[in-house]
């Protein structure tokens, strides 16, 4: 294995940190390149699934999460408007024993900057927006805003469903507008009033729902995001600010526990779903994609990061088992390795079916990335055929 190869990581979201940690920890140069000017703590929650969490272990922060997060103690489904409970699995405890790892939900922010503080000194580099690069064939050249230049030998483009990188594999398109918004608003559990919030939960009714959880290890804080078709998305921001009144129209006639949820909130925004269709390469020459710059999806499984992270290890995995300058290999086997799974969370995301009625969930949370044997991308292939 080549051991001075330079990988370049545009995008400092989970799945370009975790791509950077991970090639760090086996000796590989790796310098994150993002475009915000600074780390920004954002206010949302996440959950961190027991698949995602075997990933945390491996880069050394699984405890300290679970110090900071929430670990429910079961996942419910209810009736939005007669809060009748519709499914549940059992979680905390069990989920660790069942599918390998915790459960959590946690703050976003605190999240990113554990994995931030995991990266070496020196390797993450902020306002670093691509505007341009070049594959030589020998290197990759990146340029940036601000008139700055890099070479590198591989090319990671984490950067994204608005990815300059796979505009450069594959043209300038539009993501898709899903005709869904998410309201997401984040608090003080002290505000509440006649709610009685289950620690993990998703009320649907009709042609609409809403996740509700908390963020922290001591319950302060709680988290809810929604899903609501809204016809049209004209506005050129990525979010707009929402209101009380907004969120009281949408989930008019519900259980008066949601009622309660929305007159506590204290602010509260709003956010188009978007998404693409599954693309028909994931890299071309020392180029390659992972998370929303290859398959970007609703959030509606609670998944996307979590797919994000995946694919991060399994293309450390496989450039590590092809060699780091047999990079093409590398990056066949890894999409050979993912292109089946994240496919298929795009799609049960988009169905917005996940965990509403009895299912198994073993086939995501017990999935372990650094354990499951992997297939050639010619067998990927006759499998693909066959279907």
């Amino acid at each position: 294995m080549k051991q001075n190869t330079r990988v370049a990581v545009v995008g400092g979201g989970l799945g370009g940190l975790a791509a950077a940690r991970l090639l760090q920890k086996a000796g590989i140069n790796a310098q994150v390149y993002e475009q915000a000017p600074s780390f920004l703590k954002l206010g949302a929650g996440i959950h961190i699934s027991p698949n995602v969490m075997k990933v945390m272990r491996v880069m050394g922060i699984e405890k300290d999460l679970e110090a900071a997060g929430c670990s429910p103690d079961r996942w419910r489904s209810r009736d939005g408007v007669t809060g009748e409970i519709l499914f549940e699995i059992a979680l905390g405890d069990i989920a660790r024993q069942r599918f390998g790892a915790s459960y959590l939900t946690v703050r976003r922010g605190d999240f990113h900057g554990m994995m931030l503080g995991t990266l070496q000194a020196g390797t993450t580099h902020f306002g670093k927006k691509l505007v341009d690069l070049k594959d030589t064939g020998e290197a990759v050249i990146l340029k940036f805003e601000d008139g700055t230049a890099e070479e590198a030998d591989i090319v990671i483009g984490a950067d994204g469903i608005n990815s300059k990188i796979r505009e450069k594999l594959l043209g300038p398109e539009r993501a898709n507008y899903t005709g869904d918004i998410a309201h997401r608003a984040m608090f003080s559990a002290r505000g509440l009033k006649g709610f009685e919030s289950d620690q993990c939960s998703k009320w649907w009714s009709g042609d609409r729902h809403i996740v509700i959880y908390y963020v922290d290890k001591n319950r302060d804080e709680i988290y809810y995001v929604t899903g609501v078709p809204d016809p049209e998305w004209n506005a050129t921001e990525s979010w707009l600010p929402s209101s009380r009144d907004e969120m009281r129209e949408a989930f008019a006639g519900w259980h008066p526990a949601i009622q309660s949820l929305i007159d506590a909130t204290q602010e509260v925004t709003k956010w188009p779903l978007m998404d693409r269709n599954p693309l028909p390469i994931w890299s071309e020459g020392r180029l390659v994609l992972l998370g929303d710059a290859c398959h970007p999806m609703k959030p509606h499984m609670a998944q996307g990061a979590g797919m994000a992270i995946e694919d991060a290890a399994m293309l450390v995995r496989c450039l590590q088992e092809a060699g780091l300058n047999n990079h093409e290999t590398a990056f066949q086997l890894y999409k050979a390795n993912r292109s089946e799974r994240a496919t298929r969370v795009q799609r049960v995301s988009k169905q917005n079916s996940w965990l509403r009625f009895g299912e198994d969930p073993s086939w995501c949370f017990g999935y372990d990335v650094f354990e499951v044997p992997l297939v050639s991308a010619q067998a990927q292939q006759a499998h693909g055929l066959a279907l």
